[in-house]
């Protein structure tokens, strides 16, 4: 076994990468298949955003800047509310996130 090489895990590829899913016929379900893909995209840069907010209070906590912190918190507090209202996130969800965040800042200032 001399010449076995390991290789790194790789995700699976989805059905749209191996071209193995089976396109519609029906034209609606055609426009169908372009609008969940519009709205899948969306959704995906919507759910970054978030994260990328919530790393930058995670940031400003970790820095011990708390007027930071609170600035960052309250735009990541207004993202979760906006994606919540457009059915991105479920609103539980996005108050539990923003519970956390507001958790975490409250205690850089206590």
């Amino acid at each position: 076994m001399a010449g076995f090489v390991r290789t790194p895990l790789r995700r699976a590829p989805s059905l749209a990468e191996r071209n193995e899913y089976q396109v519609p016929n029906i034209k609606s379900q055609k426009k169908r298949v372009l609008t969940n893909e519009k709205a899948r995209m969306r959704n995906k840069a919507v759910k970054s955003r978030i994260k990328t907010e919530t790393k930058k209070v995670d940031e400003a906590i970790a820095a011990g800047d708390a007027a930071a912190a609170q600035e960052a918190a309250k735009k990541a507090s207004r993202l979760l509310d906006k994606a919540a209202s457009k059915g991105v996130v479920h609103k539980n969800t996005a108050a539990n996130h923003k519970s956390s965040i507001t958790k975490r800042v409250n205690s850089v200032e206590g």
